[in-house]
């Protein structure tokens, strides 16, 4: 691997001579590691990861889009270091209110926090590029947690919500240092240049979405870089010009995760993963306005759980039943308000669970609905399908059920739902998203 010299110049400086321990790590083969949903039990391996519940390490890299689990959400593919986030949740805001993840996009942070936060919890992912906060929501949508919210906003558009979050999660776009191993363009696109500009643009980013942020509130701070401007300086600059104080953090017994005043930083070298820097702050500056925003329910247009008739939702009290465009949507009755809200002000890309579409008399139930965690699956026809049926089913081809009964059924594989088709005796419709479809010839 060829690195920068002006990279090499300055990590030394950093580094001292376990620069060249760095060096030769970023020779070898990236580890490989996922990270397992609650959807089923599932041991993918017995290599675990120390400082996240659910983190494993394989052995190999599998094909993971010849894998029904990997389209149905029963885990995600995401870098180990970065699984880190499960330890400043479970020490800092498990039991938060309101979480905002403001770079969130693909979604493995988003997937972390919906999973470790408590399920009364609301979390909104939000991604700027709208290209990527497409895959973003496919990814909330198969996890399956109901309190969600992606959109689609840059960072000034939450000024509108000053004080609304207890705790933000800013996984700030950087240079890419951490990444060298695994992405050739993150060396070609480094420059001393970059770096400036990346470490200016993250105080940009930090600047717009303060203000949303409640006194006393969490920032979690992270990047994958090694450079001091886009992490130590970055987080002085978040104390002093911004207002916060640096929280230590538990290392749960990882003596290789280096630690410092501003935060911890995790080497290819020292740790089983990529590179990467985690700082965890209490915002101590006075919140001069706060969120109280109330919409008035009497416009809302609810429906009778009936409605949606055979296909219900698991504790059937909790919801409501909400007509949007004919899109039909169900939402905690104890977080309606602020659902609301924030598909007032922001740009919402999924919301809730879409449990269907009504196109004339016909209800049509949604794949976000099949994923769902509160689906009630005996409430609906389900069928269980073999590995070749499974794929056919995620290319978006139209597949034969024969002996099966005529409607909408719950296409399941090992019990794992994967999509709805509609069974018409010769054919299925198949109604598994046209986007989400694998295009690999398997």
């Amino acid at each position: 691997m060829l690195l920068p010299e002006a990279f090499v110049n300055r990590t030394k400086e950093l580094l001292g001579v376990e620069f060249h321990e760095l060096e030769k790590a970023l020779e070898e083969t990236a580890p490989i590691s996922i990270r397992v949903n609650v959807k089923i039990d599932y041991l993918p391996s017995e290599d675990t990861v120390a400082w996240c519940d659910k983190g494993y390490y394989l052995n190999e890299r599998p094909l993971f889009t010849a894998d029904p689990f990997f389209h149905a959400g029963v885990y995600y593919v995401q870098e180990a270091s970065s699984m880190f986030l499960y330890q400043a949740v479970k020490q800092y805001f498990e039991n938060a209110n309101s979480v905002l993840d403001l770079c969130a996009a693909p979604g493995g942070k988003s997937t972390l926090l919906s999973q470790t936060l408590s399920e009364k919890s609301l979390l909104v992912c939000n991604e700027v590029i709208r290209s990527r906060a497409y895959i973003l929501a496919e990814n909330i949508i198969k996890w399956g947690n109901p309190n969600t919210i992606v959109t689609n906003n840059e960072p000034k558009d939450f000024a509108n919500l000053p004080g609304f979050f207890d705790a933000v999660v800013i996984d700030a776009p950087c240079s890419g240092e951490g990444m060298f191993r695994k992405d050739a363009n993150a060396i070609k696109e480094w420059s001393e240049k970059n770096v400036v500009l990346c470490a200016d643009r993250q105080r940009q980013i930090l600047s717009d979405v303060w203000d949303t942020l409640k006194t006393d509130g969490i920032l979690v701070y992270s990047t994958c870089t090694f450079n001091r401007e886009e992490n130590e300086e970055n987080v002085k600059w978040i104390c002093e010009e911004l207002g916060a104080d640096v929280l230590k953090i538990d290392l749960q017994g990882n003596p290789d995760i280096v630690t410092s005043d501003f935060g911890c930083r995790f080497y290819p070298h020292k740790t089983k993963g990529e590179g990467f820097f985690l700082s965890i702050l209490r915002k101590t500056s006075e919140q001069n306005r706060s969120s109280k925003i109330k919409i008035d329910r009497k416009t809302i247009k609810q429906l009778d759980i009936d409605f949606i008739k055979p296909f219900t939702l698991l504790e059937p009290e909790r919801w409501v039943i909400l007509n949007d465009d004919n899109y039909i949507k169900a939402y905690d009755k104890e977080r309606l308000n602020d659902f609301l809200v924030l598909n007032k002000f922001l740009n919402p890309m999924h919301s809730g669970i879409l449990l269907g579409e009504m196109k004339g008399r016909d209800f049509i139930p949604s794949t976000c609905f099949a994923f769902s965690k509160k689906i009630n699956r005996n409430s609906c026809e389900s069928v269980e399908v073999d590995y070749r049926t499974a794929i056919s089913f995620l290319k978006n081809e139209a597949i034969q059920l024969p002996d099966e009964k005529r409607g909408y059924l719950l296409i399941c594989y090992k019990n794992i739902a994967l999509g709805w088709v509609k069974n018409v005796g010769n054919r299925c419709n198949n109604l598994y998203p046209q986007e989400w479809r694998i295009r690999m010839k398997l």
